[in-house]
Formats: C-alpha cells, sequence, structure tokens
C-alpha cells in the first residue's frame, strides 16, 4: 500500500478544493481524505475522464462512487462546499467555488495541454498545480510534476515539464495505447472498462465511423457513452498486459502523485500557519 504522506492538521469545515475528477485527481482527493481532510472535487467539462474505473467521476452520474474503500458522494448543487461528506463531487464551475470562505486551498489537477495558466495564488491561502503548464513561485505556490519519468517531483521554484506532443495514437509506460476521436460528435460505446478486445474488434461509435481495438488487451480507459466530443480527445486507452492490466482502483503512479500532493499540502500548511489560524477561525 502507498504511503499518503504525513498526517495533516484537520481543515473541516472547508474542504480543499480539487480540480479534476480523472485518476490523478480522484487519487489526490483519496490521499486526502485518508488522512481526515475534506475535499471537494470539481469536474472538468472541457475533458471527459478516460479512466472512469480509477476515479470518482461516475458520482455526478450515479450519486456515488466508491474506490479503494472510500465513497465519494454527489455535492448539494445549491451548497457544495457545506457537504456533510469528507469527500463530494461537484460540476459547479471552479469560480464560484474559489473563495476563502467556502475552501482552505486549490489543487489544480486537471492536467491541461496549456502553456499559459491563470494565476492561482493569492486568492485563496494556498495553490498547489499538477502537471503540464504550472510554475512554481509564479502561477501556483508548489507544483507536482505528473510526467512518467519523473511522477511525485515537488517543485518548490521553476516550470514543470511540458506536455508530450499530441498524436492519433499514444502509447503509454507500460505500452498502453490511447486512441483520439477521428472528428467531433456523439460518442457512444457498447464496451465496459476492463474487457478484453482483439486488435480490429470495434471499441465504439464516434459521430457515426467506428473506432476499432488497435491492438489486443484490456479496455483500461473508456469516455462514458453518450459524450459530445470533439477532434483529437481519447476516446479509449487499450493495456495489452490483459489480466494483468490496471482498471479500477487507485494506480501505482497515481498514489505517487497523491502522496508527493499530501506531502505539498502539509509543507505549505506548515509555512503558513499564521494565516492560516486566520482563516480557518
Amino acid at each position: 500500500m502507498h504511503d499518503p504522506g504525513p498526517a495533516t492538521p484537520r481543515l473541516w469545515p472547508k474542504p480543499i478544493l480539487v480540480l479534476g475528477t480523472d485518476d490523478i485527481a480522484s487519487a489526490v482527493g483519496h490521499a486526502l481524505a485518508r488522512i481526515g481532510v475534506p475535499v471537494l472535487l470539481v469536474r472538468d467539462p472541457e475533458v471527459p475522464v478516460l479512466r472512469r474505473g480509477m476515479a470518482f467521476d461516475d458520482a455526478l452520474e450515479d450519486g456515488s462512487a466508491r474506490i479503494d474503500g472510500l465513497t465519494a458522494y454527489a455535492a448539494d448543487p445549491a451548497a457544495p462546499a457545506r457537504a456533510t461528506e469528507i469527500l463530494a463531487i461537484t460540476d459547479l464551475p471552479p469560480d464560484r467555488l474559489i473563495d476563502p470562505a467556502l475552501v482552505a486551498g486549490v489543487i489544480d489537477a486537471r492536467l491541461r495541454r496549456v502553456r499559459c495558466r491563470p494565476d492561482l495564488r493569492g486568492s485563496l491561502p494556498f495553490a498547489i498545480g499538477l502537471g503540464p503548464g504550472f510554475i512554481a513561485g509564479g502561477n501556483v505556490d508548489m507544483a507536482v510534476e505528473t510526467a512518467p519519468e519523473a511522477p511525485g517531483l515537488i517543485l518548490r521554484q521553476g516550470t514543470t515539464r511540458a506536455a508530450p506532443a499530441e498524436s492519433g495514437l499514444l502509447v503509454g509506460p507500460e505500452g498502453q495505447q490511447l486512441v483520439r476521436a477521428p472528428r467531433s460528435g456523439l460518442w457512444w460505446t457498447f464496451r465496459e472498462i476492463g474487457e478484453n478486445l482483439q486488435a480490429g474488434d470495434v471499441g465504439g461509435l464516434c459521430a457515426g465511423r467506428q473506432i476499432p481495438f488497435p491492438l489486443a488487451g484490456r479496455m483500461c480507459g473508456l469516455v462514458r457513452r453518450g459524450t459530445v466530443v470533439r477532434a483529437g480527445m481519447c476516446l479509449l486507452e487499450v493495456d495489452p498486459r490483459g489480466e494483468d492490466a490496471h482498471c479500477h482502483g487507485i494506480s501505482p503512479l497515481a498514489a505517487t502523485i497523491a502522496a508527493a500532493t499530501v506531502t505539498a499540502v502539509h509543507e505549505l500548511w506548515r509555512t503558513s500557519r499564521q494565516e492560516t489560524s486566520q482563516w480557518l477561525s
């Protein structure tokens, strides 16, 4: 089991705002909730979640989602930051939630492929950025690397590594392959995460066009059926390891990044404890 990081003082009743509901954001929320820190996860409407078996995103559709012993619940839209659950999820715009009266800090775990990100510092007691596009000491207080060659590296100064170039088919660290939408339109699939398929099997339909499985393996990522996607968005992910593929629960890579993020929260908490006493009062 992965160490979630050092214990952090309880932030109740103000949760930490985690932007994103994919596998990385969910792992961060899971790690914080495990040590008693309430979390509010925010869905990114721009990028549909791919690894839904490793994420809490389905809670917004089903009311709740459970991963590795913890359950996330859909937050009350009228008062999302007042949720009684320690782990809640919402699809409200972040601008309505980035408020020191509502949340204790923000962690941007959306992993968007943009070079210039808004400055998250100042509006909240702390801001942490995960993945490409962040500058520790610039647009965030601290940053955490998500790249496979340096996962969990904490940056107190400097810029995180750039995102890899996009392509129609991308290969992951374990040989996983990502298949992108060839054109914009409605995505429909009758497949389920965890299925074993052969190369050439139809994974789904994108704007009426069949999307074949690129190689034999297990479906470890699959965008929810009925989603309207843009050309270039990831639709499915295949792991050639078959039964050894990780399809559900927190992955080792996500756990490593989450543990580093908890460490960053702990460090920022300690270095700003005087201000903390004011915004928790």
